[in-house]
């Protein structure tokens, strides 16, 4: 399996349990891998062929318009989950770390998601068929 690794990628999401932490967008990196066979991209050398990391990107930065969570986690699941959706990889990990805590270099959450078919998500990790 082929991977391709987007990492820390600097966006800006509106994120926290208090009301005041979410009203202003904050800084997080993110890092997204996606596995899949880029072997047809190879032989052709055409981007048609693979997973545009240049359309990942921008559709991560773009990810957050409108939107906010409270939870970290709930955050990197929904990221996970729209780029599976998005761009159909075999599986994606997305890392989505933040910096909350003075008393240490960032905080991180890591998701992991795996396509069954196309378009399908598979959630057997969550105790859903």
């Amino acid at each position: 399996m082929s991977k391709i690794t987007i990492a820390d990628l600097e966006v800006f999401y509106c994120l926290g349990v208090p009301d005041e932490e979410r009203a202003q967008p904050q800084r997080l990196l993110l890092t997204v891998e996606m596995e899949f066979d880029f072997g047809p991209a190879v032989l052709t050398d055409r981007v048609t062929k693979t997973i545009d990391y240049q359309a990942v990107a921008q559709f991560l930065l773009r990810f957050g318009e409108g939107r906010s969570w409270k939870l970290l986690e709930k955050l990197t699941t929904d990221l996970a989950d729209a780029v599976v959706n998005e761009f159909h990889p075999d599986t994606v990990n997305v890392e989505v770390k933040k910096f909350a805590l003075p008393q240490a270099r960032y905080v991180s959450a890591t998701v992991s998601r795996a396509r069954t078919g196309p378009g399908i998500l598979k959630k057997a990790a969550w105790g859903i068929p």
